[in-house]
């Protein structure tokens, strides 16, 4: 589906014009949304809007990395959108000229929506230029990126609040699947921030400058989101490695538990040994008393080693 979007020289806001009329005289700039094109539809972006062969390319074939190229009449932009449910970008390409914008995106994105009706209702703003489009679709698809971060902060304080002990495997499993949704993120943030970033710095978006405050402000949110997801990621950290402590010392307890056990009876068991060994001359086994005396040695044993290791804290558990 194609959407467009002209306004007039005497400040007339036009909705799905015909692409024929957006080059008429009386336009003074003009946004054309590529939603889910067609094949037909997508062959416009060479056959009407003649844009260069490798700009198509990177619309048409692969997910690219967010960045800015710049060609003869127009900059021409990779940025990404997230889908909050799966925490995975959606690629949307962006021309952009002195008086036009041209979006192109395979997947139909609830930001676009949302901008369109906002640009509708509120035809003053346009007064700003096309560079008001351009910065309303990074804002909108960088706004968007908020509320899963948000949703992984409050999961991590859940996480928090767990037992530990009676719900270790239920916590590691999500202290994994939260660090791999952050890094899902991050991925997606630090690109887009780094595109910003060029975007607020480079001398050669001219049209920019003018509007750097805004611009700069969604680079700031893409600050403040890496710095959460960082924040997060060590949290996330800190409690893997606080329950990986408490599953070591764990360990450690049950295994002197057993190591104070075994040690009791080595020495039962090698007095058990030396009077099993049946040998003829063993002066201990005419003993009337003598099993009775063994017994009570091997208890005796028992006994002084179970209250040592006790005071040593070798059964604490």
């Amino acid at each position: 589906m194609i959407y467009t979007l002209a306004l007039t020289i005497d400040m007339k806001l036009m909705e799905n014009i015909s692409l024929n009329e957006i080059n008429s005289k009386n336009i003074k700039w003009y946004w054309v949304d590529f939603d889910c094109p067609t094949h037909e539809e997508s062959e416009l972006l060479s056959t009407f809007f003649n844009f260069h062969p490798l700009a198509i390319e990177d619309c048409l074939h692969y997910l690219q990395r967010p960045k800015v190229d710049k060609y003869e009449n127009y900059n021409f932009f990779v940025i990404h959108a997230l889908n909050n449910a799966t925490l995975t970008s959606t690629e949307v390409d962006m021309f952009a000229g002195n008086n036009f914008i041209v979006s192109f995106h395979k997947d139909s994105l609830e930001e676009f929506e949302h901008i369109k009706n906002v640009i509708t209702k509120s035809p003053h703003l346009l007064k700003e230029g096309i560079i008001y489009i351009e910065y309303e679709i990074f804002d909108e698809l960088v706004d968007n990126y908020f509320p899963p971060v948000y949703e992984i902060e409050d999961r991590i304080t859940d996480l928090e609040e767990i037992e530990v002990s009676r719900d270790g495997k239920y916590f590691i499993d999500k202290i994994f699947s939260t660090r791999n949704d952050l890094l899902k993120l991050r991925r997606i943030i630090n690109q887009m921030r780094d595109l910003l970033y060029r975007i607020i710095t480079s001398e050669h978006l001219s049209q920019h400058k003018n509007r750097h405050a805004y611009f700069a402000d969604i680079y700031d949110h893409l600050l403040r989101l890496s710095e959460i997801i960082e924040s997060s990621l060590l949290m996330t950290s800190d409690l893997r490695d606080s329950y990986m402590s408490m599953t070591s010392d764990k360990m450690n307890k049950i295994m002197m538990f057993f190591t104070a056990i075994t040690t009791i009876f080595v020495p039962v068991t090698f007095i058990a040994g030396v009077y099993g060994m049946n040998f003829s001359f063993m002066p201990e086994l005419t003993y009337r008393y003598g099993y009775f005396i063994v017994l009570f040695i091997m208890l005796a044993i028992i006994v002084s080693m179970f209250i040592l290791f006790k005071k040593k804290g070798w059964f604490n558990m």
